[in-house]
């Protein structure tokens, strides 16, 4: 699938959309972008992640890992694509955690993957959770990269498709600056 194909279907499932967000990182954003409304659709979930598995295939990983809540689906087709198990992790008291008796063998090959990355943060916070653990992280992905390629992840990585949206600190937002008021649509809380 060719990236305008891909934003297609994000299109058609009103998963791209267009106003003032401000994003679980804080930022806010003049585009916003809800995977969960395309990995609603297990016909389209499975060959995206599919796509996504077939970009990170050669990292080998045993396992593969993505931050709760968004990153779950992504994790779940793409393990299920490379034919290894798949886990996730959770917040728990403000860190990413790995819960419910997951576990990895010392050094284990694990790819960290994620639905939509913006400034990697929630991405950096598995890859860590996964190395405390004892996983070893030899690659991460995600659908769509809103940072235009920029978030810093420290491994081999994919998307599907790359955006470069702008956001803006809240103070030097030019959307709150019109009056314009933001809507938070994403699912995790800022703290």
């Amino acid at each position: 699938m060719t990236e305008n194909e891909i934003l297609d279907i994000f299109r058609k499932h009103s998963a791209l959309l267009e106003g003032h967000f401000e994003l679980s990182s804080g930022l806010h954003s003049d585009r916003y972008i809800q995977c969960a409304l395309v990995l609603q659709h297990p016909e389209v979930a499975g060959p995206l992640c599919a796509e996504l598995a077939a970009k990170l295939k050669h990292v080998s990983a045993t396992v593969v890992a993505a931050p709760a809540l968004g990153g779950v689906i992504v994790s779940y087709e793409v393990a299920r694509a490379l034919g290894v198990r798949s886990l996730f992790t959770e917040r728990q008291d403000g860190v990413m955690t790995l819960r419910r008796g997951f576990s990895f063998r010392p050094g284990e090959p694990t790819l960290v993957v994620e639905d939509v990355i913006t400034t990697g943060g929630s991405t950096r916070e598995t890859i860590t959770a996964v190395e405390q653990a004892g996983g070893k992280v030899v690659g991460a992905g995600s659908l769509i990269d809103r940072s235009g390629g920029k978030a810093y992840l420290g491994v081999p990585r994919a998307a599907l498709v790359t955006l470069d949206v702008k956001t803006y600190n809240p103070a030097d937002c030019p959307l709150c600056k019109s009056g314009f008021p933001a809507v938070k649509p994403g699912s995790r809380p800022k703290e």
